[in-house]
């Protein structure tokens, strides 16, 4: 029984494996087809179908629209301004933006031409390539309200950051409304995102032809000098940028000095003075309280040459001024320095926030916020005290009256004549974190 026993499961092996290996062949293929079905198809309630393509444009930002496209790529620009892609299907498609990272505000706008970017089957003889490019193409504007220090970073400089970084200095830069003056005061950042001689794309009359094309500026927040890492394609951060910012400027400080390492050396303090609005009106009495506290105190209005004025900032370990872009240059601060930001009378909380506080908690920053009293605006010179400027100022802001009536009032006409003693504890804070965060 046992002999027999032993030679039944003999002849019954051989006949098991070949069913088993047709099991394994059948789930095998199975799990094929469902994994390719899977990757290649969505199922719907009307059965597999093939998924969306990626949009071309997107259009949802508040701030900026920006085209991404890959193919025979041909760029004209001139009177023409046409953008022309061959190769991805979907021909006669076209998307027509203003290549300007502020699209919400008009004025800005209206200085910036539209750009067509159009999705063809093919080229005629008159489309012939001038030009072959083995690099990426970006076509963007630097028109708007550039030219103000705020709005050259947060609609220009921030968002070609965003847009070009990756590239890692390999992209073709075609740039419309081209300022060389301006151009050549941002250089450096420039040519640390490019390696490529820019094209002025407003007078070139060549057919340009690449294999892939960005038009537009990429802006992952919708809020002015901030970022959204998490809407980022590569997680791009205001820390990320303000560090780039630093390299290009050939900046020698990542942190601030470390206090009591040497005896004689002081915290370092920029105190902004304006030339016109929003001018401290008593620089020398706030510098001898400064030097009271501890501080090696330097006042500078700003710099045309950015290259110089960098340098300035980074050797400083506390920024303070009022309201205004000159608090742009926090990007080039050493990362755990100080911001004092002085709020002018008016309830202007909200503005100062949204322009400078986030920001600079994003460029990993320590920020300070200094409001005003009545007693220390210059308004009190021009209005009585019972005026709304004072018993109403949210009744002159931009919700409730307009911005000229508002920027007017709060921001052109109005100067600050600081009150030391109520200052005074904000630089001693100031001081605290830097001891506090040497360790950091």
């Amino acid at each position: 029984m046992a002999k027999g026993f032993r030679n039944l499961n003999r002849r019954a092996k051989p006949q098991n494996y070949g069913v088993g290996l047709v099991a394994v062949f059948i789930l095998v293929a199975l799990t094929y087809v469902s994994r390719t079905r899977t990757t290649s198809m969505r199922f719907s309630l009307g059965g597999f179908v093939k998924p969306e393509k990626k949009p071309i444009c997107d259009t949802s930002n508040r701030k900026s629209d920006i085209c991404e496209a890959d193919g025979d790529v041909r760029i004209m620009g001139k009177d023409t301004r046409m953008v022309f892609v061959a190769g991805g299907g979907g021909g006669g498609e076209s998307w027509t933006i203003k290549p300007y990272a502020r699209k919400w505000d008009a004025g800005s706008g209206a200085r910036v031409r539209e750009v067509t970017l159009k999705l063809v089957d093919g080229y005629a003889r008159d489309r012939r390539c001038s030009v072959n490019h083995t690099v990426p193409a970006m076509v963007f504007a630097i028109g708007g309200w550039t030219g103000n220090y705020f709005h050259d970073f947060v609609d220009v400089l921030v968002p070609l950051f965003e847009t070009a970084y990756h590239f890692g200095g390999e992209v073709q830069f075609l740039i419309a409304n081209l300022n060389r003056p301006w151009m050549d005061k941002y250089q450096l950042l420039f040519k640390k995102l490019s390696r490529y001689e820019i094209i002025e794309y407003d007078h070139d009359d060549a057919i340009r032809c690449f294999k892939h094309v960005t038009l537009g500026l990429r802006c992952t927040s919708a809020e002015d000098f901030q970022m959204e890492p998490s809407k980022s394609p590569h997680g791009y951060t205001m820390f990320d940028f303000a560090k780039f910012a630093r390299g290009a400027f050939s900046l020698d400080r990542d942190y601030p000095s470390r206090m009591g390492e040497e005896t004689d050396k002081k915290p370092r303090l920029m105190v902004i003075t304006r030339a016109t609005t929003r001018r401290f009106m008593n620089v020398e009495e706030i510098v001898r309280m400064a030097e009271e506290v501890g501080y090696e105190v330097v006042v500078a209005e700003g710099d045309s040459d950015v290259s110089k004025f960098s340098r300035i900032v980074n050797s400083c370990d506390v920024l303070m001024g009022v309201h205004g872009s000159a608090l742009t240059n926090m990007v080039f601060l050493p990362t755990n320095a100080v911001v004092i930001q002085v709020v002018p009378w008016g309830n202007l909380g909200w503005i100062a926030g949204h322009y400078f506080r986030d920001p600079s908690n994003q460029m990993r920053l320590n920020y300070l916020e200094y409001s005003i009293s009545e007693e220390e605006t210059t308004l009190t010179e021009l209005y009585p005290r019972e005026h709304a400027v004072f018993k109403d100022p949210m009744s002159l802001h931009p919700q409730n009256a307009d911005w000229d009536t508002f920027s007017r009032i709060f921001l052109k006409e109005q100067n600050v004549k600081l009150d030391v003693r109520r200052f005074r504890p904000y630089l001693e804070r100031a001081l605290g974190i830097l001891r506090q965060r040497q360790g950091d």
